[in-house]
């Protein structure tokens, strides 16, 4: 379970959060967005909290909204170059892919901070995750991972997928997060997309990503659900597929019976 890491809060509300997490049976994986760090100091004692208090294993490590950093880390490829991690015990880190590009990154730019990700990762030994921004729609996270898999890239690389929330909620995210394709489609189709975003969550481009996990070569595939305060329902969610309460639909998704 993924505990984030929102402008204004405390470094101890994200330990103690993941430290309920632990206790509560599952796995606390920690948002740090670097740029809200104030130095290294700062860092150290984060990471070394996590482990000792929560006994984290993994982290997922993003640059943040904070247009100016607070401190010495304006991108994530600062932190991981510090040494820290490795210091820490840490091995398995998780960082953000953009298939469908980033509002204020350049294309280039994005697929050049992928490379030096996991030339990072190939020297320390770590174990790099690719997760994507949400999605409405397949075929961007899809060409994404295709384009990786041709270059040889290995890592596990997941879809961010939007759980059941309203559709102002997502228009809300999407246009902060910048995913444009996705949101042209769902402004284009609004009411074909309805069933795929609202309360049922996003089945279509579940079904969609199944097809090919299976694929050697595209493996390994994941989904990740992005709950928007709705954590309730995408619990639901989960557990309703989970236990196979869900039929498969005609127009390429599924109907699940999520009891909220």
């Amino acid at each position: 379970m993924y505990v984030s890491h929102i402008p204004g809060q405390a470094w101890a509300q994200t330990v103690s959060t993941s430290v309920a997490v632990r206790a509560a049976g599952l796995e606390p994986v920690p948002h740090v967005p670097v740029r809200e760090l104030t130095d290294e100091v700062t860092l150290r004692s984060l990471l070394e909290q996590l482990v000792a208090q929560a006994r984290v294993t993994r982290l997922l490590l993003i640059a943040g909204d904070r247009a100016e950093p607070r401190g010495p880390f304006a991108e994530t490829l600062d932190v991981l170059g510090s040494g820290l991690f490795a210091q820490a015990g840490i091995r398995q880190v998780t960082v953000a892919g953009h298939p469908e590009g980033h509002p204020r990154i350049a294309a280039a730019e994005l697929r050049r901070a992928e490379r030096a990700k996991l030339a990072w990762a190939a020297t320390v030994a770590a174990e790099l995750t690719f997760l994507s921004q949400f999605s409405f729609d397949a075929a961007p996270f899809l060409g994404w991972m295709r384009a990786l898999r041709a270059q040889g890239v290995r890592a596990r690389i997941v879809a961010g997928l939007a759980g059941p929330a309203h559709l102002s909620t997502l228009f809300k995210y999407a246009l902060r997060c910048g995913v444009g394709p996705s949101l042209r489609a769902l402004g284009a189709r609004p009411a074909s997309l309805a069933g795929l975003v609202g309360e049922r969550g996003p089945e279509s481009v579940v079904r969609a990503i199944a097809r090919i996990a299976g694929v050697a070569a595209m493996e390994p595939v994941g989904i990740h659900l992005y709950s928007f305060g709705g954590l309730t329902r995408s619990c639901a969610w989960i557990e309703a597929v989970a236990r196979g309460r869900f039929a498969l639909d005609d127009s390429g998704g599924f109907n699940v019976d999520a009891r909220y």
